[in-house]
């Protein structure tokens, strides 16, 4: 499969402009699919069984749900942003410490925000917003920042790892909608440009250091200190009061469905060792293997916008 996705960002006559160019042997949303074999009608007609029989089901999203509306995950094999890159995601440790580090992350942020912003929820997540609005979904826990969820009207909701269509102030805590610091950025960089190829899971994008070291960062305009987005980095931990609301959800759910992740990561897997304490039935849907398949009556291998529209939430 050939890919490669382009930004340009800059400014004319007195506007910001974004031009993309996109190239896909097949649709652009199924860039970042990974290869799966052929939906199996049998497994279509077990994830319905295991869906009919939950009266509180709590489902667990990751980056794997929302390649289909064109956002890349991590660890896919041969579109994943590590299979495709060298790049590894920012730590929350050199962001604290370090303003270049933190001049180099807004400057590709600010490249790669009117694209990331833009995207839009595909049939998977319309599919699980309609669940809750019929009743079938007791609670919607999502790894991904993306906010598609919500996009999709999600309610019943826990962004576990954050959302970065919010922006908070390092010292005050001061929070900010990502779309208001956009014109601030816009304001301060009038005649800055760049070019930039790829987008990251939380919006990041490639940038030269040349093109980073002439981009102008604004501060807390309530008490100038720094500014971050309203996520978990890699490297932090997630809130203790929510981890404990998360648990308390999984606790009081008869079913737990897992989509989208390979649950590499501690902080959505810690959910499944609740569950199987609990004696939940697991069921994942994900493309690839999981650190939980072991755990799982079923396990899933095709794309979440293909299987669970054609689910019964009655």
């Amino acid at each position: 499969t050939r890919m490669s996705f382009g930004l340009t960002f800059r400014a004319a006559k007195g506007r910001w402009m974004v031009r993309s160019s996109q190239q896909c042997s097949r649709g652009c949303t199924g860039l970042f699919v990974p290869p799966c074999p052929p939906l199996d009608p049998e497994k279509v007609r077990e994830l319905q069984r295991f869906v009919t029989l939950s009266k509180r089901l709590l489902v667990m999203t990751g980056a794997g749900i929302s390649t289909e509306s064109g956002i890349p995950d991590y660890r896919s094999e041969k579109v994943g942003l590590y299979a495709r890159t060298d790049r590894k995601p920012i730590q929350h440790g050199d962001f604290l410490r370090s303003a270049p580090v933190r001049q180099r992350y807004w400057a590709r942020n600010f490249v790669g925000w009117p694209r990331f912003s833009s995207l839009q929820p595909n049939p998977a997540h319309w599919a699980l917003s309609n669940w809750e609005r019929l009743g079938k979904l007791y609670w919607l826990v999502t790894q991904n920042v993306d906010a598609l969820h919500t996009k999709a009207g999600s309610q019943r909701l826990t962004e576990l790892h954050g959302c970065m269509h919010r922006v908070l102030c390092l010292d005050c805590g001061e929070q900010i909608p990502r779309r208001a610091l956009q014109e601030r950025f816009e304001a301060l960089n009038p005649t800055w440009s760049a070019e930039a190829h790829g987008l990251a899971p939380d919006g990041d994008v490639f940038l030269t250091e040349e093109q980073v070291q002439s981009f102008q960062v604004p501060s807390c305009a309530r008490c100038g200190g720094p500014l971050k987005p309203d996520v978990v980095f890699f490297g932090d931990t997630v809130n203790p009061d929510k981890v404990d609301f998360v648990r308390r959800r999984v606790k009081e759910a008869d079913s737990l469905l897992v989509v989208g992740s390979s649950l590499q990561v501690y902080s959505g897997y810690r959910f499944i060792l609740t569950a199987r304490e609990k004696q939940l039935p697991i069921a994942i849907l994900n493309i690839g293997p999981t650190r939980s398949d072991d755990l799982a009556c079923l396990k899933l291998d095709c794309p979440c916008g293909e299987l669970l529209p054609l689910i019964d939430p009655h």
